[in-house]
């Protein structure tokens, strides 16, 4: 493996919006301006066309979770890794960790997998052992999935885009501007969010950046609570940063995480912060015993309420573990030259 200029397959299911799909739309195209061949591997989506120009795209049934059309997936992209001289495949889900565990056999090309969630233990997980190394996207990731990960293993926070703003909100502002972005399904907490805020009195709105299949569900929610005058719903747009700029306060009612990434894009940005206590959000919180219970909409509607009474940040988060897309993605090449190092020596050792 040329440390100069890597060939480097990243492989995902679909390239929709979402924080895995972000995460290797960054990575390639930082990749890619590095100097690096990139090819991403996928069924496809709308996000494609936000990829660097250098990026190739190879579009493969890779989301299908059928061991038959997996293994048509592995015998396809072996062949051109090996034929075309591909140095390393990274894989971002669970069917494509079995897909590049596969091609990888096959091929003799090293794999590396990165894990964005905390996936539940099963066998699905079983790929991961023979991975040549493996990344997660926090401590909580990685010691969660610890039987199933090999010893190569490390942890690398999402990398982010630089900040064009910083947050010019106000904690003083009426009406006060919460502000929710992400996809709108029932891990995201949304409807935490919206039940504590159906108790919350004063001048306060709501503005909902993001789309998903509960959102039909979510906005008859806010009118069964009578907020749906309070509640603005968006869908997904480009301009996310904006939103974090002028808003008085970024809601993350999260049951679930790997990491955020529109969490960290908050707290990059300097923006007042609540958020539900999960072990990943622990990792950035300076006073983590202020951060409020995951689905309890008690806890939320006293945070909101405080908040609005006292108009200061109560929860604090270092800024300083938010890394730079760039710095990420040579974070993970090293990843991949430390696999150039074991594949080499296993061919020493074979000889």
């Amino acid at each position: 493996m040329n440390r100069e200029s890597l060939k480097v397959i990243q492989m995902l299911p679909e390239f929709h919006e979402g924080g895995v799909e972000r995460h290797v739309l960054w990575l390639s195209g930082s990749l890619a301006k590095q100097g690096h061949e990139i090819m991403v591997v996928t069924k496809g989506g709308k996000l494609e066309k936000f990829l660097d120009e250098g990026v190739k795209v190879w579009h493969l049934p890779v989301h299908a979770k059928n061991p038959f059309t997996a293994l048509w997936c592995a015998l396809r992209i072996a062949k051109k890794a090996k034929g075309e001289g591909w140095d390393v495949i990274h894989a971002h889900s669970r069917v494509p960790f079995w897909i590049a565990w596969w091609a990888s056999v096959l091929s003799g090309v090293p794999w590396v997998a990165t894990t964005h969630d905390t996936f539940k233990h099963s066998l699905a997980l079983l790929p991961l052992k023979r991975a040549c190394a493996t990344i997660s996207v926090s401590c909580s990731v990685r010691d969660h999935l610890a039987p199933y990960l090999p010893k190569n293993t490390f942890v690398i926070y999402n990398g982010l885009l630089p900040v064009v703003k910083t947050w010019q909100g106000s904690l003083k502002s009426d009406p006060f501007k919460l502000l929710f972005i992400g996809r709108l399904t029932p891990r995201k907490g949304l409807q935490v969010a919206l039940k504590a805020l159906a108790g919350v009195k004063g001048n306060w709105i709501l503005d909902v950046v993001g789309d998903g299949p509960k959102r039909t569900e979510l906005e008859r929610l806010s009118v069964e609570l009578g907020i749906a005058d309070k509640v603005r719903f968006w869908g997904f747009r480009d301009d996310v940063d904006e939103w974090h700029v002028n808003c008085s306060c970024f809601l993350f009612p999260s049951l679930e995480e790997g990491m955020g990434m529109t969490l960290m894009r908050a707290i990059q940005m300097g923006v007042p912060v609540l958020a539900s206590d999960l072990p990943p959000v622990r990792e950035l919180c300076l006073n983590p015993e202020t951060l409020l219970e995951p689905g309890d909409e008690e806890s939320w509607r006293k945070g909101i309420e405080d908040m609005l009474r006292e108009r200061k940040a109560f929860q604090l988060f270092d800024r300083d573990k938010m890394l730079t897309v760039e710095d990420m993605a040579r974070k993970v090449i090293d990843v991949y030259q430390s696999c150039s190092t074991e594949t080499n020596k296993r061919k020493d050792m074979s000889c």
